[in-house]
């Protein structure tokens, strides 16, 4: 079978392995898509010969173990497991659902998503037509905010670097988009809004909890992102980091922080069996129409094309959201 291998940073190549063999418990699966992940951008760019990358997978199951229920040849499924960008992954059946008739592939490789339904989860609605933000439009961002209109929130305000990400927040949900030298002072709790912090219990000398956020994702994954999404969460409210942030060390302003009593939310999942659930779970809400979010995959390449692929989505290039390779 072909599986793309890296030579060196940012150089791969596509070469001939042997498929996989399965044991009883086992499902073999064709791959027909594998997802980019933003989170592999940085160990591409500076890979060694021989590593390979890949975990958002879907497509057809080739072969059922002995053991193995509820799965026939020809099945489409997606899921954990298993690696990627090749022809052919073992996967476990705990970790495996179907597809819906109703979903294209690319809509449907269920990895991202099932982070996506976990980040948002841990950003719980209080009242219907509560407001939130979420700082970075990338494709993560705009699942964010598809997610925060299907769970009830109002007003949604989304911030971008880049005028097309903000355009595309709006079509997900968004009802106020931002660069972020334009957001508005009154939704940035900083110390320009503060002034003296005042500990003294006999109140504040600005409405510190009317101004922000009480809920802000930030899905930028980078140092000015968080440093800006943390402004605009109110006093007590809650900062989800939902940026995978894996180039380097970041500097946070604990002072200010620690001042508005904010908490921190680490939004990645790493339970592998809730996760499992939550594939099945983001299929069903895709399918039904309740989460509006496909379509969004909308740059495909041939395996031969996956360091192109990258540095497209590097410099996001041709309206780059999300990027598939056809295996």
């Amino acid at each position: 079978m072909r599986q793309i291998v890296m030579t060196g940073p940012r150089q791969s190549r596509v070469i001939n392995v042997p498929a996989p063999e399965i044991n009883e418990n086992q499902l073999l699966v064709k791959v027909t898509y594998t997802g980019m992940c933003h989170s592999e951008w940085y160990p591409w760019a500076t890979a060694k010969e021989g590593e390979t990358f890949g975990h958002e997978t879907v497509g057809y199951v080739e072969k059922v173990g002995a053991g193995v229920s509820g799965f026939e040849p020809g099945d489409r499924v997606t899921g954990l497991g298993g690696g990627g960008y090749k022809e052919f992954i073992v996967m476990e059946p705990g970790k495996t659902v179907h597809v819906p008739d109703n979903l294209e592939d690319v809509d449907a490789i269920a990895e991202p998503l099932a982070c996506l339904l976990s980040a948002a989860t841990k950003m719980p609605i209080t009242t219907l037509g509560d407001s939130a933000a979420v700082v970075g439009c990338g494709y993560m961002g705009l699942g964010t905010i598809a997610l925060f209109k299907a769970m009830g929130y109002g007003q949604i305000v989304a911030v971008d670097l880049r005028p097309e990400a903000l355009e595309n927040a709006k079509k997900m949900g968004a009802t106020e988009t931002y660069l972020p030298e334009d957001v508005p002072q009154e939704y940035r709790l900083d110390w320009k809004a503060i002034g003296t912090p005042d500990l003294k219990r006999d109140g504040h000398k600005t409405d510190i909890f009317g101004i922000g956020f009480q809920n802000v994702m930030e899905f930028a994954g980078t140092q000015s992102g968080l440093q800006l999404a943390a402004e605009m969460v109110c006093a007590h409210g809650n900062l989800g980091i939902g940026g995978y942030h894996n180039d380097g060390d970041r500097l946070i302003d604990y002072k200010l922080w620690n001042f508005k009593a904010i908490t921190t939310i680490n939004c990645h999942e790493r339970r592998i069996e809730y996760e499992a659930g939550l594939c099945k779970r983001c299929m069903e809400i895709l399918s039904s129409g309740l989460w509006k979010f496909t379509g969004v995959s909308n740059n495909i390449y041939e395996m031969e094309e996956f360091d192109k692929a990258k540095e497209d989505m590097e410099h996001h290039r041709n309206g780059f959201i999300k990027g598939v390779v056809r295996c």
